[in-house]
């Protein structure tokens, strides 16, 4: 099999729109109040069916670690956005629900927060030609 090398320019561009997309996000949160791993538990949490998702199962999908996700969930939990509970297949695990104020709270800060993934990452694609 033919390994064919990735262009140097190609992969600093790419790690570079990388990083100025999370920078938008970052600053848009952080004008809004969540932290993006809070929005993205808030998002996460209401996509179940319940509303509700095992924090073992946020931190996998969150690409974080368990503690550090153990702390933004008590700090939604503090703020009223989520109720934790337990898990109801295994008694040590827990689950983040989101509440209906964190409902709310998501409503509130969704539009801006794709707003700016629209202006960050696909109003400056050119189509392909």
């Amino acid at each position: 099999m033919e390994r064919r090398r990735i262009p140097r320019r190609a992969w600093h561009g790419f790690l570079a729109a990388g990083a100025l997309v999370n920078r938008e996000i970052e600053q848009h949160l952080r004008r809004e109040g969540p932290s993006r791993t809070q929005y993205e538990t808030l998002v996460r949490s209401s996509a179940a069916p319940n509303g509700g998702r095992r924090t073992t199962d946020l931190a996998d999908a969150l690409y974080t670690s368990k503690t550090g996700l153990t702390y933004q969930v008590a700090q939604l939990e503090k703020a009223g956005f989520v109720r934790r509970a337990a898990a109801r297949c295994d008694e040590r695990g827990a689950v983040a629900v989101r509440t209906r104020a964190g409902r709310r709270r998501l409503e509130q800060v969704a539009p801006g927060h794709l707003a700016t993934v629209r202006r960050a990452l696909f109003d400056v694609l050119t189509p392909a030609r």
